[in-house]
């Protein structure tokens, strides 16, 4: 056992949070922390990693053990260097040991030049960093809240790789449901201040959800029947009460008081929108520099009322820049970008609107619109409150008390209100819920009018896009068709190395055509060569495995890393002899006549 937290209670203000629950965390655990924005996930984890006490319950953590922590706003030091950042408490000599699996990290995350200060890095940058300093620190505990977000897919999927021969304990929240699937092997969901268990990845705990919601239901059921049943009994009047068993008497009591099963409120979003033309936005050949370096060039875009598009990329390449040129925001140096008289924009930009802090939530929403209709009636702004998860008495807060989930899903139906037409989103996904998550998909289903949306949630792109567009940061904006996972399987055949090319037949006379066959030495190479290929996979296999088994012996790991690499190089060789050597056999048999 490396955790434990027994009759935990935690309270926020007027709210319980957490209510007499339970947590345990062995060697091996993969947790993912789930539940609807504002119920207390980073909370939780605060409690958990020792920043913040709870107010009931006892927490034990292993004395011997090492936890490292990526809060959700880690705090930084703006004079510090990237690198200096990632070492900050650590001593000298731990440093001169592993600043090179740090610079290795730090680059796989977008980082080259590691003497910036860390006051000039945007709020992502400043999160990767936060996650390299948590990472690179020997520990048996990992507590990681939003790991994910700021991180392109590639990003993605070596943090996914990390955290898999990661060999101690882990604890997270993310809304990455694809990360929740490939990493984690329990999810831990947090609903009305309890905490439920489920021994499973995402996929299999929607299953096992779904089957307790059932249970539970046909237990209701089961309850409501009985009462029904026992109820007339009491009623019979006084003559059949003097007889009457106070065990069943008792028994009825108790169904009477029995809770009924609670469930979480799901967002309600509807689809409101107004009147759009058949022009809505083009963009002819246009191209966008900033300080010489060529961001868009020579693009073109059109767009129909159809269109589900994805923009993915890594970061900084131009992604966010495509976005505010499709909503007029930002004009190109050259071409053209024009919209339809009818268009209205709904922009969820990644930076979000300036919300005022001490404004309360409904004047944020009613000075929007009073009112909004959709194709199911007509909704006051209280009522679309309501429906996004926001009752009477969160609606009289300050919007400073809100969560960063719920401040996020308040911005989201501040742009919903405006009753756009067109829709443009800028990484949506970030910080909003898996339920929400869930229940803006099928929203964006149905909305009425085009969706371009940059976005790193794959799960996301899969289920919405039937287009991707790359920004590859040079200029270049490549168009694929599909959904993100068809985009992925594309770019991989494209990285693919070229196939050499066959040889050409001479068509010339063949009176003197020279006869092909091996050299003594090809002809030994092409009967091993299978085998060497088979050897140097099981080569890869193993040191993978012992990498695994490495944990946080980063001397060994750079070792075994540095070995990977040059069994690889020595793979791919090898393949690429393998495909000389069977082209040439089979010029050789076509020669002969086999």
């Amino acid at each position: 056992m490396l955790l434990s937290a027994e009759k935990l209670s935690i309270n926020f203000g007027s709210r319980q949070l957490l209510s007499d629950v339970n947590f345990y965390l062995k060697e091996g655990d993969k947790v993912g922390v789930i539940g609807i924005n504002g119920t207390g996930k980073s909370t939780f984890l605060k409690v958990l990693s020792g920043l913040v006490e709870p107010d009931g319950g006892k927490i034990t953590r292993n004395p011997n053990i090492q936890i490292s922590v990526l809060s959700q706003n880690p705090e930084m030091e703006d004079d510090a260097t990237i690198l200096e950042q990632v070492f900050l408490h650590f001593p000298r000599e731990f440093r001169e040991l592993n600043e090179y699996e740090a610079k290795s990290m730090l680059t796989r995350l977008g980082f080259t030049d590691f003497s910036r200060k860390i006051g000039t890095l945007s709020g992502g940058q400043r999160k990767r960093v936060a996650l390299v300093a948590a990472l690179v620190r020997p520990a048996d505990v990992l507590i990681l809240d939003e790991p994910t977000n700021h991180l392109d897919s590639r990003m993605v999927a070596w943090l996914e790789d990390w955290l898999r021969a990661f060999r101690g304990g882990l604890v997270m929240v993310t809304h990455d449901r694809y990360f929740l699937e490939r990493v984690v092997n329990h999810i831990t969901e947090l609903s009305r201040g309890k905490l439920y268990h489920f021994e499973a990845n995402y996929s299999k705990y929607l299953e096992l959800k779904a089957l307790r919601e059932e249970m539970a239901e046909a237990s209701e059921r089961k309850r409501q029947s009985i009462l029904r049943v026992e109820r007339e009994w009491i009623m019979r009047g006084c003559k059949a009460r003097t007889t009457k068993s106070k065990e069943r008497i008792q028994r009825y009591e108790t169904l009477l008081n029995r809770d009924a099963p609670e469930y979480d409120d799901n967002v309600q979003i509807t689809a409101a929108s107004s009147r759009l033309g058949r022009k809505i936005i083009e963009l002819r050949s246009v191209s966008k520099s900033f300080d010489g370096r060529p961001v868009i060039r020579d693009f073109s875009l059109g767009l129909l009322r159809e269109d589900r598009i994805g923009i993915v990329g890594h970061n900084g390449a131009g992604k966010s820049t495509l976005l505010h040129m499709l909503a007029g925001e930002l004009m190109p140096d050259t071409g053209e970008a024009e919209q339809g008289t009818t268009v209205k924009i709904g922009h969820f930009s990644q930076e979000g609107r300036e919300l005022d802090l001490g404004q309360r939530v409904y004047d944020f929403i009613h000075e929007i619109a009073r009112e909004v209709k959709t194709a199911e009636g007509t909704f006051s702004a209280k009522q679309m409150m309501e429906r996004f998860l926001f009752p009477a008495d969160l609606q009289s807060v300050p919007i400073g008390r809100l969560s960063g989930g719920e401040r996020r899903r308040l911005y989201l139906l501040s742009v919903l209100m405006s009753s756009p037409n067109v829709l443009l989103l800028d990484e949506p996904t970030n910080d909003l819920d898996v339920m929400t998550l869930s229940i803006l998909e099928d929203y964006l289903q149905d909305f009425p009018g085009p969706i371009v949306t940059v976005s790193h949630d794959r799960f996301f792109l899969d289920k919405m896009a039937t287009q991707i567009l790359e920004v590859r940061g040079d200029g270049r904006v490549e168009v694929y068709t599909g959904n993100w996972s068809d985009y992925d399987a594309k770019r991989r055949e494209e990285e693919q190395p070229a196939r050499p090319v066959k040889p050409r037949v001479s068509q010339e006379p063949r009176q003197k055509e020279k006869k092909l066959k091996f050299s003594f030495k090809e002809e030994r190479e092409y009967a091993t060569i299978d085998d060497d290929i088979a050897a140097l996979e099981n080569k890869i296999e193993e040191n993978r495995a012992a990498q695994s088994a490495a944990g946080s012996d980063y001397v060994r790991l750079q070792e075994l890393q540095t070995e990977l690499e040059a069994l690889e190089a020595e793979l791919e060789h090898k393949t690429e002899r393998w495909i000389y050597l069977n082209d040439l056999k089979e010029q050789i048999d076509a020669q002969s006549g086999r």
